[in-house]
């Protein structure tokens, strides 16, 4: 019963997860493609109104007109909006999945037995809960740092962006050293979430509300708290794709398994800033292919880096080679206490994704996919049966 209560906890929380998500991306995305493609306003009124630029459009059978103000209308309406609740419930929702999926069973999801630093190979499950908490606060630490000292005054962006970059390839290779595969990339993409949710919060709510105060007090807002809210919105527009793709990486175990997963990594978060990139310009009227045809070349460089050298299994005469019978003992050993229609493995009600290993028909049907997993290290999840490399080779060597 637990394990099905955490299951079903599991589920409402990834719905709730992906419904705060899509609503904070779509509406961050959407101001964003509001910012990039406002026009000076045409009318001598709005002008003097302070009036910065304006945009007509039709959706759904109705017209708008949207206009941006320079630093502040002369009078602020009651029902002024806001956007954080979606960042924040995004976040919160997120950390109550890891904290329920990772950290409840840190031994099995987090700590990396395979990890050429000896002292990440032998964490307990609570010291490789405390690293992650304190993965997590020191990425939002040093990026915020970085983004105090480097461009204060916003005067050195170009700088910062290329320093935040570099901080990215730093996270991406500490992570898959420190943790498990699949763990890295999704802290990865975690600690990229919590800078965005953060500068939410610390930085760019406090710099409006403190504008809205001044504003009321008859005062004229001060104009840095919308050049550094304007900041760190623009570092949340490109780190949204390169966050998605982190957060589904737990399905592709070519990738978060690979000696280089971390150079895999770097790539694709550099793609998914290039390919925002295009859409930010493509919004102002500015068309530039070359941002995707790069995105696209190192999206194909990491499929290069991460395909495998060889076929998954060597080829083998009729009398070589493991037989059904060896590898039905190697999954019923290693596999079935959770790949079974009834898990004898107390942290799942039922089989992961689905996949039983009841039978031999049922694994016969699966041999490539039980190759795949086996080979790459993924599976059993943090090797916690104790799979030989001999086992695995006769895995690789199933001739039937």
């Amino acid at each position: 019963m637990q394990s099905f209560l955490l299951e079903f906890a599991n589920l409402l929380l990834r719905w709730l997860h992906v419904i705060a998500a899509i609503a904070w991306i779509g509406e961050s995305i959407y101001f964003v493609m509001l910012d990039n493609g406002l026009k000076k306003p045409k009318a001598a009124e709005d002008r003097d109104k302070g009036v910065f630029g304006e945009m007509w459009a039709v959706h759904g059978g109705g017209f708008y007109h949207n206009q941006k103000y320079a630093t502040a209308p002369a009078k602020l309406p009651d029902d002024l909006h806001w956007s954080f609740w979606k960042s924040y419930t995004t976040w919160l929702s997120g950390f109550a999945l890891f904290v329920l999926l990772y950290m409840a069973n840190p031994s099995f999801y987090l700590v990396n037995p395979g990890s050429s630093w000896e002292w990440a190979a032998n964490l307990s499950g609570t010291q490789a809960n405390i690293l992650a908490l304190a993965f997590l606060l020191g990425g939002w630490v040093v990026y915020n740092e970085m983004c105090k000292r480097i461009s204060p005054n916003m005067e050195r962006d170009g700088l910062l962006s290329l320093a935040v970059a570099v901080l990215m390839v730093a996270v991406a290779y500490l992570s898959t050293q420190m943790f498990s595969g699949r763990a890295a990339f999704l802290l990865t993409g975690a600690v990229m979430a919590t800078a965005m949710s953060a500068n939410v919060f610390f930085w760019i709510i406090p710099g409006q509300r403190r504008m809205v105060a001044a504003m009321k007090a008859g005062e004229t807002p001060n104009p840095l708290d919308g050049k550094r809210g304007k900041q760190r919105s623009v570092h949340n527009t490109y780190f949204t794709l390169p966050v998605v793709l982190l957060m589904i990486s737990n399905h592709y175990s070519f990738a978060y398994n690979h000696d280089h997963a971390w150079v895999i990594m770097s790539l694709f978060i550099f793609a998914g800033a290039l390919i925002r990139q295009f859409f930010v310009l493509m919004h102002s009227g500015k068309i530039q292919p070359a941002y995707p045809a790069v995105g696209t070349a190192l999206i194909a460089l990491a499929m290069w880096v991460a395909m495998p050298a060889g076929p998954c299994a060597p080829a083998a005469d009729d009398d070589e080679g493991t037989s059904m019978e060896e590898v039905t003992t190697i999954i019923e050993q290693h596999c079935v206490q959770c790949h079974a229609r009834s898990p004898s493995h107390a942290s799942f009600s039922s089989a992961p994704a689905g996949v039983t290993y009841d039978s031999e028909d049922e694994i016969r049907r699966q041999k490539s996919q039980i190759q795949q997993v086996v080979e790459s290290g993924y599976m059993p999840l943090g090797n916690m049966t104790n799979m030989t490399d001999e086992e695995r080779e006769a895995i690789a060597a199933w001739r039937e």
